[in-house]
C-alpha cells in the first residue's frame, strides 16, 4: 500500500540561515541508512519534509527499522501520495485508504487537514468538515472523537497531497556528523555503549578505544566489545574501534603503585592513550559512560583526577544517570543483552579490595613517579601495537 515516507524532524526546523546544511546532513544519513535495503529509493526536500519514495519493490518493515536508527528523525510517516485531482477525487481516496488500512470500521477517527498550498479553494476547517461527513457516510459504524480518536486522518495539501494516519517515530536529536567526532572509551559494560549512543544523538560522530588484557580477558571479552560497536553502530554509522593491549602497563602499575590506587592510576594512563588517538583521528573531546557515585573511580574526586590527564574535554553524558536509567535506555538500543555477557574485561580484573575514594591528586602523581623508570615506553609500545578495525552494521 505505501510506496513513500514522509520523514518529519523537529530541531533542525527551529535553526536559522544554516539550516540547509542540518537538512543535508539528514538527507545523507538516509541515505546511508537505506543502503543495506533491497530496493531503490528516492529522497527529496519539500518545504520542512524529507519524502523518500519507493522506485521498485522493497522490504518494509526493513526499511521503517533502519530509519528508526537515524538520529534527527522524530516521526517516520508511511504515507500515501496523490495528484491534486479535485475535493471528490481526494474524499474518495481517504475513504479507499481507510477501508485497505482499517479493515475493523468500529474505531473512533478525526480528520487533521493542513492546507500548505493556499491556492487550494477549501481552507482546513472545511476539509476536515467536509471529509469527516464523507467518512461517516461510507462507514457508519466510525465515529468522530476530536480528543482522543483512534485514528487521526492527516490530509497535507501539498505540491502533492499527503495522506497520513501512522506516525512511527524515530529516535530524534541531530544527524551524526553535524557536531564534529569524538572518541568513546568502550568497555564491555553496560554504561559506556549508552553513552556513546547519547553523544551521537547529538549529531557527535563516533570513533572509540578499547583496552584489552590478555591473558586476563579473553579474545570473548574483546568480541564482546566489538558486537557492542557493532550494535552502536547502526545509530553512528561505520566506528573505527582501537584495540589496545594494556596488559603490561597494568602489571607494571599493580607492581609498583599502591594498590588502593590501582583503578585512578590505571584510569589516567587509559586517558592519555585515549587523547593520542582522539588527537591522531581529528576527535574534539573523549567520551566515558561514568556518572557520579556509581563505584570508587566515580566520585567527585575520582573524576577531578582522571580528568587531570587530559587537554580535551571529557564528555560524560550519563553522568547524573542512575544505574535503572542507564539499563533503561541500554534495553532500548538493544546493547543491555550483549552487556550482561559474563566476560571480564581490564577494568574489572585489577580491582583493589579498597579502592580510594576520594583520591589526592598530588599523592596520586607521586605513586606515578615510581613508573618513571619504563612506563612511557611502554604507553608507546601499547599505541604502537594497537589493532584498528572499522565496525559496521
Amino acid at each position: 500500500m505505501f510506496k513513500a515516507f514522509l520523514i518529519k524532524y523537529a530541531e533542525i526546523a527551529i535553526k536559522g540561515k544554516n539550516r540547509h546544511l542540518f537538512e543535508d546532513a539528514l538527507v545523507h544519513q538516509i541515505k546511508m541508512a537505506l543502503k543495506p535495503v533491497e530496493g531503490e529509493f528516492s529522497i527529496t526536500k519539500e518545504q520542512g519534509r524529507i519524502y523518500i519514495e519507493a522506485l521498485s519493490e522493497y522490504d518494509y518493515q526493513e526499511t521503517v527499522t533502519q530509519l528508526s536508527h537515524v538520529f534527527g528523525i522524530v516521526g517516520i510517516c508511511p504515507v500515501v501520495l496523490l495528484e491534486d485531482e479535485g475535493f471528490e477525487k481526494l474524499s474518495e481516496d481517504v475513504i479507499s485508504y481507510l477501508d485497505a488500512r482499517y479493515p475493523d470500521k468500529h474505531k473512533t477517527f478525526k480528520v487533521n487537514a493542513r492546507r500548505a498550498r493556499k491556492d487550494y479553494p477549501m481552507e482546513s476547517m472545511e476539509i476536515n468538515a467536509e471529509l469527516g461527513g464523507r467518512i461517516l457516510d461510507a462507514f457508519p459504524d466510525m465515529k468522530v472523537d476530536v480528543h482522543h480518536p483512534d485514528i487521526m486522518v492527516n490530509v497535507e495539501i501539498r505540491k502533492k497531497i499527503n495522506i497520513y494516519s501512522e506516525i512511527l517515530p524515530g529516535p530524534g536529536g541531530m544527524p551524526v556528523g553535524t557536531n564534529g567526532k569524538a572518541m568513546l572509551l568502550l568497555s564491555g559494560g553496560i554504561d559506556s555503549p549508552v553513552a556513546g549512543y547519547m553523544t551521537a544523538k547529538r549529531g557527535v560522530a563516533i570513533d572509540a578505544v578499547y583496552f584489552h588484557a590478555p591473558p586476563y580477558t579473553s579474545e570473548r571479552a574483546k568480541q564482546k566489545v566489538v558486537d557492542l560497536a557493532r550494535i552502536l553502530s547502526a545509530y553512528t554509522g561505520p566506528i573505527h574501534l582501537h584495540i589496545v593491549n594494556f596488559t603490561d602497563i597494568q602489571l607494571y602499575i599493580y607492581e609498583k603503585c599502591p594498590h588502593e590506587q590501582l583503578t585512578i592510576i590505571m584510569r589516567r594512563y587509559m586517558m592519555r592513550i585515549a587523547e593520542h588517538f582522539a588527537k591522531e583521528t581529528g576527535s574534539l573531546g573523549l567520551i566515558t559512560g561514568e556518572s557520579i557515585g556509581q563505584v570508587a573511580s566515580q566520585t567527585m574526586q575520582s573524576l577531578a583526577a582522571t580528568n587531570e590527564v587530559c587537554t580535551l574535554p571529557v564528555y560524560r553524558p550519563l553522568i547524573g544517570f542512575d544505574k535503572q536509567e542507564i539499563i533503561g535506555v541500554s534495553e532500548k538500543i538493544g546493547t543491555y543483552e550483549t552487556s550482561i555477557l559474563p566476560y571480564e574485561d581490564c577494568c574489572t580484573i585489577f580491582v583493589a579490595r579498597h579502592p580510594v575514594t576520594k583520591p589526592n591528586l598530588n599523592i596520586i602523581k607521586r605513586s606515578e613517579e615510581k613508573l618513571a623508570e619504563k612506563i612511557e615506553t611502554l604507553v608507546q609500545e601499547a599505541i604502537s601495537g594497537a589493532e584498528t578495525i572499522v565496525v559496521e552494521p
